[in-house]
């Protein structure tokens, strides 16, 4: 087969990715691999997108090769796609797969924003690779690379692929209406970040009425009026001192123009199944935090024009992001169905999260992700000292093989359970073992309400 490789980690030739496909390539001579530095060549083909389709056209087969950015794919292949749909060229019937490398901090979901838009091009998508960064040193992750080339090849030549969704109709969207504010601004302030244009009335919209009924003072900051020279380049020169390579300014108007207030809210239409190119931008830009959540326990809440109640994945990769971060999710308004109610009730929740410094606690989504995280800094703490520090200092180096009391207490339940003498009556004692604790906080707080 000719594979066409879009390179979408703008490392280029240096891309840790790439070296997968590099060992591909030696151990499949039969076929021919052509590779386009997509990612980092993205401000050429956006002037002159001709290169990438006419080796397209003469490819049997398209790999999206890329490293797994905050959720998703790096922002440079976000623009890549765009262009692609832009092109008005037909993609439909072309083969096409992924391969990514990571530390398998949602590889899913940006598997999923591949998949979406590909369909979307009425492509054929055949389940992509989704590694671990060092999975190619050893000889276990040889073996499923070569795997995946050789299931690739098996689902070509019998033309199978993910079957495409049935495409819907578009949703009659709501207009936001917009109140007089007349209520008395309490505490705290919520930021309003949006890439708001003159043409999006529908956000702009959803935005004044916001501003109108939050009962916080309010501020917008549009992304369109910061000089960004460029999407993260994964280089991880902030990983040791916290700053960018770029010299556009952008730690300062993270953390003086955004960070600083009590409360943020996020408003964007929807673009190819993600919050559009220039916010992923931001978040991948945002690697100069590293992995520290910085914002923790502050709400978060979201403005959304489009069909969000279509959008599965980008719902979970809000979620999650909320989850990760440790941010009280305030709610999701939209303009597909009761705008002005979505809206109203979103801003009650988010000033109910800020005056009382509301902060659940994580589910999957949040302590896995974290998981992953903690244990990538602790093996890294040399060289990401920032996150290093960040992590001994809020406790989020929580082994399990540290907690040697309850490891002990289970080889103890574990050796009288083994017992004959006491197996009878062991379901009894583990039952009212595993209660002793409970009774404890309940008699307490008993106590301390009398």
């Amino acid at each position: 087969m000719k594979i066409l490789v879009l390179n979408g980690s703008p490392k280029g030739k240096y891309s840790v990715t790439l070296q997968t496909v590099r060992y591909l390539q030696v151990k499949f001579p039969e076929h021919s691999f052509g590779v386009i530095h997509a990612a980092q060549k993205i401000r050429g083909l956006e002037k002159d997108l001709s290169p990438v389709l006419e080796r397209i056209a003469q490819a049997d087969l398209i790999l999206f090769s890329y490293p797994v950015y905050t959720f998703l794919a790096p922002s440079q292949l976000h623009k890549l796609i765009r262009l692609m749909k832009e092109s008005g060229v037909d993609f439909s019937g072309k083969y096409v797969t992924q391969l990514t490398t990571s530390k398998h901090f949602y590889d899913m979901t940006a598997h999923r924003y591949i998949l979406e838009n590909c369909q979307d091009m009425r492509m054929k998508v055949i389940q992509g690779l989704s590694a671990d960064m060092d999975d190619l040193l050893s000889e276990k992750g040889q073996k499923e690379a070569e795997d995946f080339l050789r299931y690739v090849c098996w689902s070509v030549e019998h033309d199978q692929y993910e079957p495409l969704p049935s495409f819907f109709h578009p949703v009659p969207s709501q207009t936001a209406s917009v109140p007089e504010k007349n209520q008395q601004e309490k505490n705290g302030e919520v930021v309003i970040v949006t890439d708001c244009r003159e043409e999006d009335t529908q956000l702009q919209a959803m935005i004044q009425r916001f501003r109108a009924v939050c009962p916080h003072k309010t501020r917008v900051v549009n992304l369109r009026n910061f000089p960004f020279q460029g999407g993260c380049l994964g280089c991880m020169q902030c990983g040791a001192t916290g700053n960018c390579i770029y010299k556009d300014g952008f730690e300062d108007f993270l953390r003086g123009d955004i960070q600083s207030a009590q409360a943020t809210v996020y408003a964007f239409s929807i673009q190819d199944h993600s919050m559009g190119p220039l916010f992923k931008c931001y978040d991948d830009r945002q690697f100069c935090n590293g992995h520290r959540a910085v914002t923790m326990g502050t709400p978060v809440g979201y403005l959304v024009s489009g069909p969000y109640s279509r959008e599965q994945n980008l719902q979970t990769v809000i979620e999650a992001r909320a989850q990760v971060g440790g941010n009280f999710l305030a709610g999701v308004a939209t303009d597909e169905v009761d705008t002005d109610g979505g809206i109203d009730r979103m801003a009650a929740r988010l000033s109910y999260g800020l005056e009382h410094s509301y902060a659940p606690p994580p589910n999957f989504y949040g302590v896995g992700g974290m998981k992953i995280f903690r244990d990538l800094i602790w093996l890294m703490q040399g060289f990401m000292k920032e996150d290093h520090k960040f992590y001994k200092e809020h406790g989020q180096y929580d082994f399990p093989q540290k907690k040697m009391g309850t490891m002990l207490g289970m080889y103890l339940v574990g050796g009288l359970m083994g017992s004959p003498a006491v197996k009878g009556k062991g379901a009894k004692y583990m039952r009212d073992g595993m209660l002793a604790p409970y009774h404890k906080v309940l008699a307490k707080v008993q106590k301390e309400t009398m």
